[in-house]
């Protein structure tokens, strides 16, 4: 909030910047929808050197699966003499970790299922890899109306190494209105409702609902 009372120019992504109007108001706004990521980091870095504080707002954190990544590099290549101050959030793991009961008390691991950038098979790789470690994996952009194989060929690779009834829970819309959680199982996943808004966590060897809750052992000895 300070960040961007502080800011005469605030970027981000439509969505984004409409949940904030409480904070934007008198405030120059550059907005932009899917797929723009470069054009606003841009528009950020360029309104930046030419002397003003600017904003460039992300969902959750903006150095997890966000902008600041991005921004750090395009100033590198692209030569903008400015300073760039990451300022730390809440990523979607962790919200919907939160509402699920303490499902990453261990080791855990975050994959974005999305291969718009990555190649499918680089991530199948680390997928696979991790299922075989037995970590809790936190899966964004698990799925989407255009992109379903990448989260049904991600349930066929772990359900290789781990059970049929390992515990999932999927928060959809975290910490907003339209909120929804839901607790499934490893070999009922597919048949839930899963968006690009979800925020799906796979269970370990160690993951159990208990009273409602997913936890995952740290080993403590009761």
């Amino acid at each position: 909030m300070q960040a961007i009372s502080s800011s005469s120019v605030v970027v981000g992504y439509t969505p984004y910047i409409v949940s904030l109007a409480d904070l934007t108001e008198g405030k120059e706004l550059i907005v932009s929808g899917m797929m723009q990521e470069k054009e606003r980091c841009r528009a950020a870095l360029q309104r930046a050197a030419s002397g003003e504080t600017v904003a460039l707002v992300s969902s959750g954190d903006a150095g997890v699966y966000g902008m600041a990544g991005l921004a750090l590099e395009m100033a590198e290549a692209e030569a903008f003499q400015v300073e760039i101050e990451v300022i730390p959030g809440i990523s979607a793991a962790n919200a919907a970790a939160a509402r699920l009961g303490a499902p990453l008390m261990l080791d855990y691991a975050c994959v974005s299922l999305s291969d718009l950038l990555i190649p499918w098979e680089k991530i199948r790789k680390r997928i696979e890899l991790l299922a075989r470690a037995d970590l809790v994996l936190a899966l964004y952009n698990p799925r989407s109306t255009r992109r379903v194989k990448q989260l049904e060929e991600t349930v066929e690779i772990l359900l290789r190494y781990r059970p049929a009834d390992t515990q999932v829970g999927i928060v959809t819309a975290a910490s907003s209105q339209e909120e929804s959680i839901v607790f499934a199982r490893l070999n009922n996943l597919l048949e839930q409702s899963i968006t690009m808004r979800s925020m799906v966590i796979i269970g370990n060897s160690d993951t159990r609902l208990l009273n409602g809750l997913l936890v995952t052992s740290r080993g403590y000895s009761l």
